[in-house]
Protein backbone atom coordinates (compact mmCIF):
# COMPACT_ATOMS: atom_id res chain seq x y z
CA UNK A 1 0.00 0.00 0.00
CA UNK A 2 0.97 3.48 -1.18
CA UNK A 3 1.73 6.21 1.68
CA UNK A 4 0.66 9.52 0.17
CA UNK A 5 0.85 11.74 3.40
CA UNK A 6 3.11 10.86 6.20
CA UNK A 7 2.07 14.07 8.40
CA UNK A 8 -1.20 13.00 10.90
CA UNK A 9 -4.67 14.70 9.19
CA UNK A 10 -6.26 17.96 10.61
CA UNK A 11 -9.23 17.39 8.70
CA UNK A 12 -12.53 16.23 10.70
CA UNK A 13 -12.55 11.90 9.13
CA UNK A 14 -16.22 12.26 9.30
CA UNK A 15 -16.38 15.33 7.25
CA UNK A 16 -17.72 14.72 3.80
CA UNK A 17 -15.43 15.28 1.12
CA UNK A 18 -17.47 17.67 -1.42
CA UNK A 19 -16.65 17.39 -5.07
CA UNK A 20 -16.96 20.05 -7.54
CA UNK A 21 -20.46 20.78 -9.56
CA UNK A 22 -19.81 19.06 -13.36
CA UNK A 23 -20.23 21.44 -16.08
CA UNK A 24 -23.80 20.94 -17.47
CA UNK A 25 -24.44 21.47 -20.97
CA UNK A 26 -26.99 21.33 -23.53
CA UNK A 27 -26.39 20.56 -27.49
CA UNK A 28 -27.87 21.77 -30.12
CA UNK A 29 -27.76 20.64 -33.77
CA UNK A 30 -30.03 19.25 -36.06
CA UNK A 31 -28.52 16.28 -36.93
CA UNK A 32 -28.73 13.18 -34.74
CA UNK A 33 -25.25 11.42 -35.60
CA UNK A 34 -23.52 15.03 -34.89
CA UNK A 35 -25.02 14.94 -31.59
CA UNK A 36 -24.17 11.86 -30.45
CA UNK A 37 -20.50 12.14 -31.46
CA UNK A 38 -20.15 15.22 -29.38
CA UNK A 39 -21.73 13.81 -26.44
CA UNK A 40 -19.50 11.03 -26.53
CA UNK A 41 -16.37 13.37 -26.82
CA UNK A 42 -17.96 15.60 -23.74
CA UNK A 43 -19.31 12.84 -21.53
CA UNK A 44 -15.61 11.32 -21.82
CA UNK A 45 -14.41 13.87 -19.68
CA UNK A 46 -16.23 12.97 -15.85
CA UNK A 47 -16.66 16.48 -14.57
CA UNK A 48 -18.97 17.28 -17.80
CA UNK A 49 -22.44 16.53 -17.84
CA UNK A 50 -24.91 16.78 -20.81
CA UNK A 51 -28.27 18.04 -19.26
CA UNK A 52 -29.86 18.29 -22.61
CA UNK A 53 -30.66 17.82 -26.60
CA UNK A 54 -32.26 20.04 -28.98
CA UNK A 55 -32.51 19.76 -33.11
CA UNK A 56 -34.60 22.69 -33.77
CA UNK A 57 -33.97 26.28 -33.03
CA UNK A 58 -36.89 27.28 -32.05
CA UNK A 59 -36.66 25.02 -29.10
CA UNK A 60 -33.49 25.83 -27.97
CA UNK A 61 -34.37 29.36 -26.20
CA UNK A 62 -36.73 27.03 -23.69
CA UNK A 63 -34.73 24.40 -23.32
CA UNK A 64 -31.93 26.76 -22.31
CA UNK A 65 -34.02 29.07 -20.01
CA UNK A 66 -35.68 26.32 -18.35
CA UNK A 67 -32.63 24.12 -17.45
CA UNK A 68 -30.09 26.95 -17.08
CA UNK A 69 -26.64 24.99 -18.41
CA UNK A 70 -23.56 26.32 -17.85
CA UNK A 71 -22.46 26.00 -21.61
CA UNK A 72 -24.36 25.51 -24.94
CA UNK A 73 -22.99 24.04 -27.88
CA UNK A 74 -25.04 25.68 -30.74
CA UNK A 75 -25.12 24.66 -34.32
CA UNK A 76 -24.95 27.96 -36.10
CA UNK A 77 -27.44 26.55 -39.24
CA UNK A 78 -30.06 25.78 -36.70
CA UNK A 79 -34.05 25.15 -38.64
CA UNK A 80 -36.56 26.99 -36.98
CA UNK A 81 -34.51 29.63 -35.94
CA UNK A 82 -30.98 30.61 -36.93
CA UNK A 83 -28.08 29.88 -34.43
CA UNK A 84 -27.65 33.55 -34.85
CA UNK A 85 -30.70 34.42 -33.83
CA UNK A 86 -30.88 31.67 -30.80
CA UNK A 87 -27.71 33.20 -29.08
CA UNK A 88 -28.82 36.59 -29.20
CA UNK A 89 -32.42 35.50 -27.03
CA UNK A 90 -29.99 33.21 -24.97
CA UNK A 91 -28.25 35.86 -23.49
CA UNK A 92 -31.42 37.15 -22.41
CA UNK A 93 -33.25 34.44 -21.53
CA UNK A 94 -30.26 32.64 -19.55
CA UNK A 95 -27.40 35.49 -19.03
CA UNK A 96 -25.59 33.00 -16.83
CA UNK A 97 -24.62 30.70 -19.80
CA UNK A 98 -21.95 30.79 -22.29
CA UNK A 99 -22.50 29.90 -26.09
CA UNK A 100 -19.96 28.00 -28.57
CA UNK A 101 -20.83 27.89 -31.78
CA UNK A 102 -20.26 24.66 -33.84
CA UNK A 103 -19.95 25.50 -37.73
CA UNK A 104 -18.48 24.41 -40.57
CA UNK A 105 -18.42 27.82 -42.01
CA UNK A 106 -14.58 29.39 -40.92
CA UNK A 107 -14.53 32.60 -42.52
CA UNK A 108 -13.28 35.65 -39.81
CA UNK A 109 -16.55 37.72 -41.16
CA UNK A 110 -18.80 34.62 -39.68
CA UNK A 111 -16.74 34.10 -36.81
CA UNK A 112 -17.18 38.08 -35.88
CA UNK A 113 -21.10 37.61 -36.59
CA UNK A 114 -20.80 35.10 -34.03
CA UNK A 115 -19.17 36.96 -31.25
CA UNK A 116 -21.35 39.73 -32.19
CA UNK A 117 -24.15 38.14 -31.70
CA UNK A 118 -23.04 37.03 -28.26
CA UNK A 119 -21.31 33.72 -28.66
CA UNK A 120 -18.47 33.05 -26.51
CA UNK A 121 -16.61 30.33 -28.59
CA UNK A 122 -16.74 29.59 -32.19
CA UNK A 123 -15.30 25.72 -33.38
CA UNK A 124 -14.87 25.16 -36.02
CA UNK A 125 -16.75 21.58 -37.10
CA UNK A 126 -13.51 20.17 -39.10
CA UNK A 127 -11.56 21.34 -35.10
CA UNK A 128 -10.79 18.06 -33.24
CA UNK A 129 -12.42 16.57 -30.22
CA UNK A 130 -9.82 17.94 -27.83
CA UNK A 131 -10.35 21.01 -29.21
CA UNK A 132 -14.04 20.76 -28.17
CA UNK A 133 -13.51 19.89 -24.93
CA UNK A 134 -10.63 23.27 -24.64
CA UNK A 135 -13.29 25.56 -25.69
CA UNK A 136 -15.83 24.55 -22.26
CA UNK A 137 -13.11 24.89 -20.30
CA UNK A 138 -11.97 28.12 -21.71
CA UNK A 139 -15.62 29.39 -21.57
CA UNK A 140 -16.51 28.56 -18.56
CA UNK A 141 -13.58 30.19 -17.28
CA UNK A 142 -14.77 33.30 -18.17
CA UNK A 143 -12.40 33.77 -21.68
CA UNK A 144 -13.12 33.36 -25.37
CA UNK A 145 -12.56 30.60 -27.25
CA UNK A 146 -11.68 30.58 -31.25
CA UNK A 147 -10.94 27.44 -33.12
CA UNK A 148 -7.54 27.48 -34.91
CA UNK A 149 -6.40 29.27 -36.92
CA UNK A 150 -8.50 31.72 -35.64
CA UNK A 151 -6.96 33.83 -32.58
CA UNK A 152 -8.44 36.96 -30.35
CA UNK A 153 -5.69 39.43 -32.26
CA UNK A 154 -7.00 38.53 -35.72
CA UNK A 155 -10.56 38.86 -34.83
CA UNK A 156 -9.56 42.04 -33.64
CA UNK A 157 -8.03 43.14 -36.55
CA UNK A 158 -10.81 42.04 -38.50
CA UNK A 159 -13.08 44.17 -36.64
CA UNK A 160 -10.96 47.49 -37.14
CA UNK A 161 -11.54 46.79 -40.65
CA UNK A 162 -15.78 47.02 -40.37
CA UNK A 163 -16.52 50.58 -41.30
CA UNK A 164 -19.85 50.76 -39.73
CA UNK A 165 -19.63 47.99 -36.83
CA UNK A 166 -21.93 45.39 -38.05
CA UNK A 167 -20.69 43.00 -40.93
CA UNK A 168 -22.43 42.18 -43.92
CA UNK A 169 -23.07 39.21 -43.68
CA UNK A 170 -23.43 38.99 -48.09
CA UNK A 171 -19.63 39.00 -47.57
CA UNK A 172 -20.07 35.31 -46.18
CA UNK A 173 -21.87 33.58 -49.47
CA UNK A 174 -19.68 31.39 -52.21
CA UNK A 175 -19.34 32.69 -55.45
CA UNK A 176 -21.97 30.13 -56.63
CA UNK A 177 -24.71 31.60 -53.40
CA UNK A 178 -23.83 35.01 -54.31
CA UNK A 179 -24.91 33.52 -57.87
CA UNK A 180 -28.32 32.03 -56.80
CA UNK A 181 -29.48 34.98 -54.29
CA UNK A 182 -29.32 37.57 -57.21
CA UNK A 183 -31.72 34.91 -58.97
CA UNK A 184 -33.88 34.82 -56.10
CA UNK A 185 -33.89 38.64 -55.16
CA UNK A 186 -36.00 38.90 -58.63
CA UNK A 187 -38.21 36.88 -58.11
CA UNK A 188 -37.60 33.48 -60.03
CA UNK A 189 -38.20 30.11 -58.24
CA UNK A 190 -36.73 27.14 -58.07
CA UNK A 191 -37.37 25.47 -60.76
CA UNK A 192 -36.89 28.27 -63.25
CA UNK A 193 -33.43 28.86 -61.69
CA UNK A 194 -32.67 25.37 -62.09
CA UNK A 195 -33.49 24.99 -65.90
CA UNK A 196 -31.05 28.19 -66.48
CA UNK A 197 -28.68 27.26 -64.74
CA UNK A 198 -28.63 23.15 -65.33
CA UNK A 199 -29.02 22.07 -62.11
CA UNK A 200 -31.74 19.88 -60.29
CA UNK A 201 -34.76 21.81 -58.33
CA UNK A 202 -33.30 20.29 -54.66
CA UNK A 203 -30.34 21.48 -55.32
CA UNK A 204 -31.50 25.18 -55.51
CA UNK A 205 -33.74 24.32 -52.73
CA UNK A 206 -30.91 23.36 -50.49
CA UNK A 207 -28.72 26.25 -51.35
CA UNK A 208 -31.86 28.77 -51.32
CA UNK A 209 -32.59 27.31 -47.69
CA UNK A 210 -28.50 28.16 -46.80
CA UNK A 211 -28.35 31.25 -48.15
CA UNK A 212 -31.10 32.58 -45.92
CA UNK A 213 -29.80 31.21 -42.85
CA UNK A 214 -26.49 32.46 -43.43
CA UNK A 215 -27.84 36.20 -44.21
CA UNK A 216 -30.77 35.36 -41.04
CA UNK A 217 -33.85 36.08 -43.32
CA UNK A 218 -36.64 34.54 -42.96
CA UNK A 219 -38.85 35.59 -46.19
CA UNK A 220 -38.38 36.37 -49.36
CA UNK A 221 -39.93 39.89 -48.99
CA UNK A 222 -36.58 40.23 -46.33
CA UNK A 223 -34.51 38.33 -49.10
CA UNK A 224 -35.75 41.32 -51.49
CA UNK A 225 -35.25 44.27 -48.88
CA UNK A 226 -31.78 43.21 -48.06
CA UNK A 227 -30.79 43.42 -52.04
CA UNK A 228 -31.84 46.49 -52.21
CA UNK A 229 -30.98 48.33 -49.40
CA UNK A 230 -27.63 46.92 -50.12
CA UNK A 231 -27.56 47.84 -53.90
CA UNK A 232 -27.16 44.30 -55.02
CA UNK A 233 -29.86 44.81 -57.44
CA UNK A 234 -29.36 47.87 -60.17
CA UNK A 235 -30.90 48.52 -63.58
CA UNK A 236 -27.37 48.17 -64.94
CA UNK A 237 -27.09 43.89 -63.41
CA UNK A 238 -29.07 41.37 -65.85
CA UNK A 239 -29.57 37.21 -65.69
CA UNK A 240 -27.65 35.32 -67.74
CA UNK A 241 -29.13 33.87 -70.97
Amino acid sequence: MTIINHKPSTMNPQAPTQSPQPTTLVLADDHPIVRHGIRMVLEAESDFRIVGEVEDGLKVIETVERLTPDVLILDIMMPGLSGLKVVRQVRAASPGTRTIMLSMYSTEAYIHEALSSGAAGYVAKSAGADLLVDAVRTVVAGRRYLSPPFSERAIELYVQRVDTGQLDLYDTLTKREVELFKWMAQGYKNAEIASSLGISPRTVEVHRARIMQKLDLSSQRELIRFALTRGILSNEESLPD
